[in-house]
Formats: C-alpha cells, structure tokens, sequence
C-alpha cells in the first residue's frame, strides 16, 4: 500500500492566512519519505487558473517526479458549481471536465466531488429532487471521467449535503455507474456513522460504528483517507481530523478490513483543519506505516 498526504492541510484553516507553498509541501513530503501526495485543486496550490495549460502542468508534474512523489488524487474546487442548484448543471460539467484533463496532464488517477452544500441547506421538500438532479449529474460526470481514464470519487461528510449513512448507500446506487465510487474518510465515517452530526431530521446513526459502515459501503470504495476523530466538528462544520492516537477510531481493527477493499493503491492521511500539521508529518506516516507493518506480521 502506497501512502500519501493531502496537500491542502497546510493551505485550509488554521493556514489559510499563511498557506505553505504546494512545492515546499511537497518538498517535505518527499523528504519524510511518503510515497505521494494528494492534490488540493484549491487556492493556493494547484487550480485551473494558476496552471492553465499542458505545458504549466506538465512542470508540475515533472517537479513531483524528481522528488519521487506520486499522486493519489486531485480535490478539485467546485465550490461555485453547487450541484444542488439545477441552474449550475451546464457550469459544473464545463468545470468538471476542465478538472477532469487536470488530472490526465499531471498524472493523476482520482478526482473528489462533494455535495457543496451545506447539510442544512434545503428544505425537507427540496431534498428528494436535489437528490436525483446531483446523481444524474455524477452518473454523466463519472462517464466523462471513465472516458479519460479517471475514477471519479464522492467524499460524504457532515458538513455537506446527504451525509446519513442510508443516504450514502442511496447515493451510489442512484448514481449507478461503475465509474463512481465512495471515498472512504475515517474521520468522517465517525462522525456520519457513530455520532450522526449535522444530520437534518432524525439522526441515523450504526451499532457497528465506522466498521458497520465499511461493510454497508462493500463494493462501493473507490478512495481511503486516514485520520482519527475524537467526535467532535471543526468549528461546527466538518470533522475534526484529530491526529492517530488521539481518538477513538481502532485503526488496529479497522486496518485488516481496509486492506480487503479491492483496488485501492493508496491510503493518503488527512490532516485537514488542525493546527499543527505540519509538525506531525512524520509522526503520520510512521503511524500508519506501523499499521500495515502489524498487519503483515500478524
């Protein structure tokens, strides 16, 4: 399993007065020894407007190559598009594809969409058709991502639209193309599975915990993220992407379920909104690595 880190740790929140450039993330990643890095498509790293063409891409891929640093995926900045919103069907296809040939250029494999919106953002009687307009919408964007060789992939978590666990499930199979899959966050598996947070109505919440909602998502992952949660939001928004060890997820027991999930050549570590990220880069990885060196043992 190769590991990598999501660069928009150290452009998002606590840094986003003081973002780290993406080459000096990358720098330090390669110097941890991580195998790769995920891609934040937000400001100020890599965006369709500061690398407009092949040619700008095509240094930034051969940056990542002389630091041996793959790429396990691209986050890409639809934050304008709002799926939900029918009149922004023609735009978010338009950006999708543009997205879309980000990856083909830097090499990428993986693409992340969400929701946009946030959970409480309809009203009870707009969310059924929200719901099917933003499938159709994924069915047809998975379509144009299989046709260039990308695996398109859907983040769920509290801070956005559909985020019960039925509503994942739901998700998948109304989008129902073999190009869509789940990313799978631990973090917000918690929060989504174990304490149901920012979920509009009655709460649904799993017995089985984030380890139920792994097996619910059977054939269905197409992207793993790792980070601990300690069942709290960041700012009352998204999950708080506590550091390993400081949580109550047991990656001991979930690690040997992970590594059954078919397809999947990366696990990347999502230090996203805590303050201290930087400093844990290697801490990290020596966790996770730890894991998998465990399992092998064992």
């Amino acid at each position: 399993m190769k590991i990598s880190l999501g660069s928009w740790a150290f452009s998002f929140g606590p840094y986003s007065d003081n973002p780290v450039p993406f080459d000096k993330t990358a720098q330090r990643l390669s110097e941890a020894g991580y195998d790769g890095i995920e891609v934040c498509g937000f400001p100020p790293h890599i965006t369709l407007d500061a690398y407009p063409d092949k040619k700008s891409r095509d240094g930034i891929k051969a940056f990542l190559a002389g630091l041996r640093l793959g790429i396990s995926g691209y986050a890409a900045d639809f934050s304008a598009t709002n799926p939900a919103d029918a009149s922004k069907r023609d735009a978010y296809l338009e950006r999708f594809r543009k997205n879309v040939q980000m990856c083909v250029d830097i090499g990428c494999p993986t693409i992340r969409v969400d929701t946009v919106a946030g959970p409480d953002s309809l009203p009870e009687g707009e969310r059924k058709e929200a719901f099917a307009r933003i499938a159709a919408l994924w069915r047809e964007s998975a379509g144009i991502a299989q046709n260039a060789g990308i695996r398109l992939v859907w983040e769920f978590e509290p801070g956005f639209l559909f985020n019960k666990p039925s509503e994942v499930v739901a998700m998948h199979d109304a989008v129902a193309h073999p190009n869509f899959k789940v990313m799978f966050d631990t973090s917000h598996a918690y929060m989504c599975g174990v304490i149901g947070a920012r979920q509009p109505g009655v709460k649904e919440t799993l017995p089985g915990g984030v380890m139920e909602l792994l097996k619910k998502l059977d054939g269905r992952i197409g992207a793993i993220h790792l980070i601990d949660s300690d069942g709290t939001l960041h700012h009352d928004e998204t999950s708080t992407h506590r550091p390993f060890a400081e949580g109550y997820i047991d990656f001991a027991a979930l690690t040997p379920e992970l590594l059954k999930v078919p397809g999947i050549e990366w696990w990347c570590i999502d230090l996203c909104f805590w303050a201290g990220s930087w400093e844990i880069v290697e801490p990290s990885l020596q966790f996770v690595r730890g894991l998998l060196t465990a399992k092998t043992a064992a």
